[in-house]
Formats: C-alpha cells, structure tokens, sequence
C-alpha cells in the first residue's frame, strides 16, 4: 500500500515564446499561443534595457499561458509526442521540475504554416508537486516542506519513465 502523501502530481504547465520585440510578431505569437493552448496568454516584459538588440526596459517580448489540472495534462501528452518522449536528464532540476523546448508551433496538431506568420519555437516548463505543498505557500500558519517530503530529480525522473514512458538521455 503506498502513502497518497507521496504521490507526485502536475502543479502547473507554463508555456513560453519569446520574440525579442513586440509590435506584429509577438500578436502573431500570441494567436498561435492561445490557439494551442485554448487559453488567453499574457504578455513578458523585459527586465533590462538592451541597446545593442533596440530592447527598452519593460517593453513586451514574449508571451507566456500558464496551464493548470487536465489542461496541463493534456497538453503535456501533447507536447511529449512532439519531443518523441525522450528528454536529457539536464532537463530535470534539483527541486523536481522539467523543462524543454519545441522548436515549431507547426509541429501541434491543427497548425499550418503560415507565410505571412512564419514559425515559433516555444519553452515549455513542468512544475511538480507532492501533496501538502501549500503548507509552505500559503498566508496563515505558513511552514517549511521536511527533506523527505521534497521532490528530487530522480523521483520526477522515475515518475515521468512510469507515466510518460519517456526515454531519458544523458
């Protein structure tokens, strides 16, 4: 019998193009991105002023969507099947989180190439969870997670090979 305490499951999905300059491109990036997603997304500023690329302080570059419960999901097995399951074992952070990239949007399902549009890569970010980890987010009583009850690479690793059947590479 195992702990339900243990089980990992999908905190959120955040989806990521970045553009690099706003104006017609990022509109295009965030119609595919909310076409892919079925979500409305929200624009990313920049944190820094770089003159070399014409990028001022807080000007909009990027688009993100952040995906929670079956959405996320589902657009996991989505975006797994693209990759052809298989991820570096780079890719897993040390605190149980996954991240990868897509190199065109053409690749999903319902998605054309568009001349006028061209092509968008996206990054794609998994946070994990164990349950009971509101304990440590939320306002009242706020308290530390144990070492035990953290999530580590290799039970994330373990846990997307038995859910995914994902091949991981070094």
């Amino acid at each position: 019998m195992t702990d339900p305490m243990r089980a990992i499951e999908v905190d959120k999905v955040t989806v990521h193009i970045g553009v690099g300059e706003s104006g017609e491109r990022l509109v295009n990036a965030e119609n595919i991105l909310e076409a892919i997603t079925d979500q409305k997304c929200v624009r990313t500023l920049s944190k820094s002023r770089i003159p070399a690329f014409g990028i001022k302080m807080g000007e909009p570059i990027g688009c993100k969507v952040t995906l929670r419960r079956n959405k996320a999901y589902k657009f996991i097995d989505t975006a797994l099947a693209i990759i052809d399951r298989k991820l570096y074992a780079s890719q897993f952070d040390e605190t149980g989180n996954v991240s990868f990239g897509i190199e065109e949007h053409t690749d999903f399902p319902d998605m054309a190439y568009d001349p006028n549009i061209g092509i968008f890569g996206m990054d794609v970010s998994l946070s994990l969870k164990r349950p009971g980890y509101r304990v440590s987010r939320r306002r009242i009583q706020q308290n530390k997670i144990s070492h035990k009850h953290r999530l580590v690479a290799e039970d994330v690793l373990s846990w997307m090979q038995d859910r995914y059947q994902i091949e991981v590479m070094e």
